[in-house]
């Protein structure tokens, strides 16, 4: 894999200082999940608000300015050609329902990742004490 052009690094850290409403929101949610998130990932040309790199799962905030946009629809392509799979949420949506859009993004890590087993063991619910 070709190394991170210096000032790729550079913009993405500079994302990451200055992330959005939204993102932070999202963010607050999503850090202390397993498999884990990454902000501002470098992927190919691009950056990635929200990335999870173990399903190759971006996730994209949009604004207004993104109404309708030609280079969004390239920049998806991009990445699916890539093995990446693309969600993308407009801000207004994060900031009104924020536990709505990471239910959401959680869902398409878990449909991503599969099944573990094709019968999975039912949950434990624990050892049951005995009464003396």
């Amino acid at each position: 894999m070709p190394r991170v052009s210096p000032l790729m690094t550079e913009r993405a850290r500079d994302l990451r200082t200055n992330a959005t409403e939204a993102e932070r929101l999202i963010w607050l949610r999503l850090r202390s999940y397993r498999p884990r998130f990454t902000r501002q990932l470098v992927v190919g040309r691009y950056i990635v608000d929200l990335a999870c790199r173990s399903v190759r799962l971006a996730v994209e905030f949009d604004g207004s300015q993104h109404i309708e946009s030609v280079h969004d629809a390239e920049r998806t392509e991009c990445l699916e050609n890539l093995g990446w799979s693309v969600l993308r949420f407009w801000n207004s949506d994060v900031l009104a329902n924020p536990d709505g859009v990471a239910e959401a993004i959680l869902i398409k890590v878990g449909d991503r990742l599969g099944s573990t087993h094709p019968e999975p063991l039912p949950s434990r619910e624990g050892r049951k004490k005995e009464s003396t």
